[in-house]
């Protein structure tokens, strides 16, 4: 309701990662698809951040490596930055 009310991609995104937790990383991913072409979240590093989860929950390594790449560049402070680069290098066989 937050998101149609609200248009809001923050909203659509929290609705994306809920959506991954009750139905699985597949709908969380398709969900986060959708929201893919909005500008707004083009610099946001949560969203870059849930997609690489989801990417790698659904298996597609490379593809959240990239992702954790692009969550990393974006994000300012030293502690988030240092668990998304061990969440990156937990990729690695």
């Amino acid at each position: 309701m937050l998101c149609a009310l609200t248009g809001s991609p923050v909203a659509a995104l929290n609705h994306a990662v809920a959506l991954a937790q009750t139905r699985g990383p597949a709908a969380g991913l398709a969900a986060l698809d959708a929201l893919a072409g909005d500008a707004r979240l083009a610099d946001y590093q949560p969203y870059w951040a849930a997609r690489a989860d989801l990417l790698a929950r659904c298996g597609d390594l490379p593809g959240a490596a990239q992702a954790y790449r692009l969550a990393i560049g974006l994000e300012s402070d030293p502690a988030v930055r240092q668990f998304l680069q061990r969440r990156a290098a937990s990729l690695a066989p």
